[in-house]
């Protein structure tokens, strides 16, 4: 029987969730399958994977063929750098302990990726909302700018018109006497 280790579509429209399972080639996509061995989300950045890693593992060293989404998944969970790693224990070239040394490592190094990627996804959100923030106060000054401009406008239009009123009263104030 030629199995597959494959993806299994759930969720509602335009929002696929899978589940990983092993299974016949022949059988339906989301039909029957021998066993279930993760879920994996592609809609949350970066995606969630969820996978039994021992059973990944059995299933890949009993020669069950992942397909190609599978087996990307697999190869950054570290199922088939084990598998390899395993190779070379059986071989000789180096022992379980050894193997085990040179994943956790490999681990570490992923997990430090991954926290750098965060971190630098974090600082470039700061970033932008103070370059937002910067932007606004920019808009904000020249906005004040102009009102202040146009108060100043109004203020002088006022005191010549006060000027004015003020010139015309003291001169009609000058011209009353003169025919009294």
């Amino acid at each position: 029987m030629a199995t597959r280790i494959r993806l299994q579509r759930h969720g509602r429209k335009g929002y696929a969730f899978y589940s990983i399972v092993a299974a016949d080639v022949r059988a339906p996509r989301d039909g029957k399958y021998i066993e279930k061995l993760g879920t994996y989300n592609p809609n949350t950045n970066p995606a969630t994977v969820d996978l039994n890693f021992e059973r990944a593992l059995h299933w890949v060293e009993c020669g069950a063929q992942p397909t190609d989404t599978v087996r990307n998944i697999l190869s950054d969970e570290g199922v088939l750098l084990m598998k390899h790693l395993k190779g070379g224990v059986k071989k000789g070239a180096f022992d379980e302990a050894a193997a085990q040394a040179k994943f956790e490592a490999w681990k570490q190094e992923k997990e430090a990726k991954a926290a750098a990627f965060v971190a630098k996804k974090a600082e470039a959100k700061k970033n932008a909302a103070a370059a937002r923030l910067e932007a606004e106060k920019a808009v904000n000054a020249k906005i004040a700018e102009k009102v202040a401009e146009k108060k100043a406008a109004a203020a002088a239009a006022k005191a010549e018109a006060e000027a004015a009123a003020a010139a015309a009263e003291a001169e009609a104030t000058e011209e009353a006497p003169a025919e009294a």
